[in-house]
This record gives structure tokens, sequence and C-alpha cells, in this order.
């Protein structure tokens, strides 16, 4: 029987009209509730998120060049000046994140909202940021601990969102990503043997221009450090005062230091977390 046959033409039909009856017969998916100052991207919609992180930036110590830097940004772009999209890297538990959040509580009465995105829904970026282009709120699309590998098609979606789509991002979104390394796919050493050497100048091989591409669309760049002793002591005692928990008794100190050292890091996150291990011994 040919494939031209006109039964079996007919039959696709049928299953096609099928098919299109089923799809109107399932549910519409929900309206986003708006009455948030948060969301996730969840299930192909945005998901508001009712109990938010109370963090404020005052809360972050010893990062205040950071702050300042991306305060300043986020303060431009509520403001509808010029303000780019944000790459923090470095080390972990140094606030990169804390300080992404920490704005929310600054500024959601100024009308910022906070959209997070995980990493495997960067392919359906058009479709987050469609509904945002008629609201009036500003959002910052968050994208934390970011890192690729050669194949995620995230990375390419995440590109075009930046910059390279035909589609603009609207001027009410911004992109602000956190991760361990400012190079968001990994890099080999084999990747610098396709340098080259014109005019004097050093030209990158294809690997590593394609690795560079995404972080580069970022124009602002913030790197995190570890913290020396004394302000990792110093944020032990912020927390402490903070969650109420005493450092009368002496060895706190000498605790404190050989807890981060269990833990491989003198960051933050480690500092906070000693002061719940300390209330509770």
């Amino acid at each position: 029987m040919s494939l031209l046959d006109p039964r079996i033409g007919a039959l696709l039909d049928r299953i096609e009209a099928l098919l299109d009856r089923g799809e109107r017969l399932l549910p519409a998916p929900p309206e986003t509730s708006w009455n948030a100052i948060a969301w996730r991207w969840r299930e192909g919609r945005l998901q508001p998120i009712r109990h938010i992180d109370g963090i404020h930036p005052r809360d972050l110590l010893h990062i205040e060049r950071q702050k300042k830097a991306l305060i300043a940004n986020t303060v431009n772009f509520l403001s509808d000046l010029p303000a780019n999209h944000a790459l923090l890297w470095g080390s972990r538990g140094a606030g990169k994140s804390s300080l992404i959040k920490a704005l929310l509580q600054a500024f959601a009465e100024d009308g910022l909202r906070l959209i997070e995105v995980d990493k495997h829904d960067l392919v359906q970026m058009p479709d987050i940021i469609r509904p945002l282009h008629e609201r009036p709120e500003r959002f910052l699309l968050f994208c934390d601990d970011l890192s690729f590998e050669e194949s995620d098609a995230g990375y390419k979606s995440l590109k075009a969102a930046i910059d390279g789509s035909i589609e603009k991002t609207p001027p009410n979104v911004l992109i602000y990503a956190t991760s361990n390394r400012r190079h968001l796919l990994p890099e080999q050493q084999r990747d610098n043997l396709e340098a080259r050497m014109v005019d004097g100048e050093i030209h990158h091989g294809d690997a590593v221009e394609e690795k560079i591409s995404l972080s580069e669309r970022f124009g602002l760049w913030l790197s995190f450090h570890p913290f020396n002793q004394d302000q990792y002591l110093d944020i032990v005692r912020y927390w402490a005062s903070q969650l109420e928990v005493s450092l009368d008794d002496d060895r706190w100190r000498e605790e404190a230091l050989r807890y981060a050292l269990h833990r491989g890091s003198r960051s933050g996150r480690v500092a906070r977390q000693f002061v719940g291990h300390w209330a509770c011994s």
C-alpha cells in the first residue's frame, strides 16, 4: 500500500482531530498570582513563594565592595536607568546568594520582585520572561549556583536571554546569577593549545571563546573570596548577637576555629552554622 493512499491520510487527519480534542479537554493552567514578591518556576508556571528568607544586606559583613556595587546597579534598575545583568562568582558560603536574596528585603516596597529559576529550567527562559513584559514591577531572575557541562542546553538559552536573541529582554527584567567559577563551562588545559598570536596579541581558540562567551554577557562581575580568621570570628559574634546566643564562655573562639577547620571553610555560612552548633552544645 502506498504511503499516499487516501485512507492513510484520512486516518492521520482523524488522529490529529482526536489529539486536538483531548488538548481542549485538559484543564487550563492556573493563572499566575501576582500577589507575591517572589516566585519560583516549577512545572511550566510561576509558583509564588510565601515564606521568604528574611536576610537583609546589613546582615552580610565584610563584602562591602560587592554590596555597594550590586545595590547601586539594582537602584539604577528600579529607577529605569541603565543597569547590567550580574554574575556573582567565587568562594562557597561567602554571601553570593544571600546578597541577591537580601535585595528583596531592601527593595520590595520599591517594586522589586524575584523569580528563582533552576538551571534545568533555563531552556524555558522565553516562557518565563513572556508574562513579565506588561507587568509594572521590576523582576530579578535569580539563577543560583550555575555551572554547565558542554552538552547543557540551558547554557545557550541563558546566553540568548541575556544578549543574542532576536526577542529583546524587557527593560523590567534583569538576570542575577551566582557561580563558584567565573567561566560557567569547565575549562580544559587542551583548550589553551588553540590560542594563537596575531600582530602581537593573543587570540583564544574557538573552545575558549565559547566558554567565556556567556560570562562576558554579564555586564557586572563581582568576585567573592574566603574570609580571613578575624573576619570569620567577627561574623560569628554578629550572628550570636542576632540569635541571642551567649559567647561568655572563653572556649567559643577556639571551638569556632576548630569548627571552620573541620568544614574546610571560614565562610559566613559556616559562621552562622557554628552559632547554631554552639547554642546546642
